[in-house]
């Protein structure tokens, strides 16, 4: 697994990371096994939230992780917060400082290498965010910090208080589903992909030396349901995922992982699965490099046309 520097940070981390939000349907032991293959496989870097199965998914992780024999220094551990399910987005001081502590309790550890809000809250007040991203970090309690699902005017507020640099944005991005890219293709022109949905945030972040991390690499498109593998809409894209899965002697989930880090935005890419076959199959993309040509015929065959 090859190891990557987050920029503005002292973080060398595998440059795929291990999403756990589905951790709470498994037992201890189950969650044990999946966390050694993960770090058999090179990963080390783990990313949390606090609502991720009501909670449950940071406590069997804690849990599970206390069981191995491996050391808090050797791995990285990331939450998230700000949402309030079902009801609201909450990016108070009080809000943040409570659910950093219960994600302490919860994972069994002093500190997260990083915290990210979660999902824009349009009541931010940037003073408060500031005022518990010092205290955190004051207190040992957090190293370093990011958003998820922002754009950039959205972290520009953020900036006008928070000292901290934010180091990461999540966005959902895969070979199926990158608004992102598509309306830099489509610049000037009026049909559907020239769209810009998201303030032109993959520039912002290249720009501003923000890591993005993709979530849900191998989703559908977004108004799509289940994965891209085999799905209907998607049959000339699988012919093409199959074909250089072959000729490149890996899984079809490392060829869809490797389009990702084909970009040069040094983005890491989060796997979400709790399966310990699907986790080896994707970290095979570590060891391989699509060609600019690869990477655009993948991109077409999704029924993504150039202008």
């Amino acid at each position: 697994m090859r190891k990557i520097n987050i920029a503005q940070t002292d973080l060398e981390v595998s440059e795929l990371a291990l999403g756990i939000m589905r951790m709470n349907s498994l037992s201890n032991e189950e969650a044990e096994r999946v966390i050694e293959t993960a770090l058999d496989s090179g990963i080390n870097y783990f990313d949390h939230a606090d609502i991720y199965g009501g909670g449950e998914s940071e406590r069997i992780f804690g849990e599970a992780f206390s069981e191995l024999d491996t050391s808090r220094d050797s791995v990285y551990i990331q939450s998230k917060t700000g949402i309030i399910p079902g009801k609201m987005y909450d990016f108070s001081k009080e809000h943040i400082i409570q659910s950093v502590e219960g994600s302490l309790t919860r994972l069994k550890t002093d500190y997260l290498d990083a915290l990210l809000l979660h999902r824009p809250d349009t009541l931010v007040e940037p003073e408060e965010v500031a005022e518990a991203f010092e205290q955190l970090e004051r207190q040992g309690k957090v190293r370093f910090f990011g958003v998820s699902n922002h754009n950039p005017m959205q972290i520009e507020l953020l900036k006008k208080n928070v000292r901290q640099p934010l180091v990461f944005n999540q966005l959902q991005m895969s070979v199926s589903h990158h608004p992102m890219i598509d309306a830099g293709f489509n610049v000037n022109r009026s049909n559907e992909l020239s769209i810009d949905r998201d303030g032109s945030i993959l520039d912002y972040c290249r720009l501003n030396d923000i890591t993005i991390q993709p979530w849900s690499p191998f989703q559908a498109g977004n108004d799509k349901q289940g994965i891209l593998f085999d799905h209907s809409d998607y049959e000339q894209l699988n012919k093409v995922l199959n074909r250089l899965a072959e000729e490149y002697n890996v899984s079809r989930e490392a060829i869809a992982i490797a389009w990702l880090l084909r970009h040069p935005a040094n983005m890491q890419p989060i796997i979400g699965s709790m399966n310990p076959g699907r986790i080896v199959s994707s970290t095979q993309a570590s060891s391989l490099r699509l060609s600019r040509e690869e990477w655009y015929e993948l991109y077409r065959s999704g029924g993504f046309q150039l202008p």
